[in-house]
C-alpha cells in the first residue's frame, strides 16, 4: 500500500489539467517579458520508470493579461507529476501557456539529470540534458531569446 500511495502521489499530475491553475488572470498595461526561473521539479522517466529532476525556467511576454506567479510553478507540477519525457514536458508547459494565456510569446527550458543515464547504461551521474521551446514571438525573435538567456545567466 506504500508504494501504490508514492506512486500515487508522484504521478498525481496524470489526473490534472493545466487550465486549472491558468484561468484566472490579471489584466495589465505593461507587456514586457515575465521570467519565472529556477522551479524545481521532479518527474519520472517513462521509458525506465526511474526519476529525472531539475529545474524549469519560463518565460512570456504578456498580451495584456499574466498569471499569478505562483501559477507558472503549478503548471510546471501538472506536466512533471505523470510519466513522462522531459522533451515533451517542455513542449506541453509551453503549449499550456501558449493556449490559456494567449501571450505573444513563451519560452520554457529545462535542465535535468536523468537517473536512468546515473544508475544504469551510460553511467555518467552529474550528466544534465537541457530542452528548450519556444512559441510566437520568442521563436521569431533571436533577441527576445537572447534576452531570456542572459537573465538565466547564460
Amino acid at each position: 500500500a506504500r508504494i501504490a500511495r508514492m506512486y500515487e502521489e508522484i504521478c498525481s499530475g496524470m489526473g490534472e489539467d493545466a487550465k486549472e491553475h491558468l484561468r484566472k488572470t490579471f489584466t495589465v498595461d505593461n507587456n514586457e517579458m515575465v521570467v519565472e526561473k529556477d522551479i524545481t521539479f521532479y518527474s519520472m522517466c517513462e521509458h525506465h520508470m526511474l526519476p529525472f529532476c531539475g529545474k524549469v525556467h519560463v518565460a512570456y511576454i504578456p498580451d495584456g493579461k499574466v498569471a499569478g506567479l505562483s501559477k507558472l510553478a503549478r503548471t510546471v507540477e501538472v506536466y512533471a507529476k505523470r510519466l513522462q519525457l522531459q522533451e515533451q514536458m517542455t513542449a506541453q508547459i509551453a503549449d499550456a501557456l501558449m493556449e490559456h494565456l494567449c501571450p505573444k510569446g513563451v519560452i520554457v527550458m529545462v535542465e535535468a539529470e536523468h537517473l536512468c543515464m546515473t544508475m544504469r547504461g551510460v553511467k555518467k551521474p552529474g550528466t544534465t540534458t537541457v530542452s528548450v521551446v519556444t512559441r510566437g514571438a520568442f521563436k521569431e525573435d533571436e533577441q527576445l531569446r537572447n534576452l531570456f538567456f542572459q537573465m538565466l545567466g547564460r
